[in-house]
């Protein structure tokens, strides 16, 4: 499955509030979902998703930050994001489990898409 594919049926998905008491994923189950993620996200140390995006200047960088405000209320789940010329960077976990969760490839996935639809080849 071509990541483009596996990135969008992550996307399609919902985040689920983690109440905790939950383990965080390991192993094979996050280099299952990263390959599906695909477009250059990384796991940091199985404790985080990480990737950044560049941008032509600093106005698309911040239109991009500000429609991943946007996606990250409208869902619920609320990653790290580093802002500065030309480049956003965005981290995300699961605070509650200190660790990686489904939602967290899905939100990842929701972003990507944004970026891919706006922003990919005006870069």
């Amino acid at each position: 499955m071509p990541a483009s594919t596996g990135m969008k049926e992550l996307a399609a998905k919902e985040c689920v509030p983690c109440k905790g008491g939950v383990p965080p994923l390991k192993g094979a189950q996050l280099q299952e979902l990263q390959k599906k993620l695909g477009h250059d996200w990384k796991v940091v140390n199985e404790h985080h998703l990480e990737k950044e995006f560049s941008f032509k200047d600093f106005r698309q960088a911040l239109d991009f930050t500000n429609a991943v405000g946007e996606i990250a209320e409208e869902v619920g789940h609320h990653p790290d994001i580093f802002l500065t010329w030309g480049k956003v960077k965005i981290q995300i976990y699961t605070h509650k489990i200190n660790g990686l969760a489904d939602s967290d490839f899905f939100l990842a996935a929701k972003f990507e898409k944004s970026f891919q639809e706006k922003w990919a080849g005006k870069t």
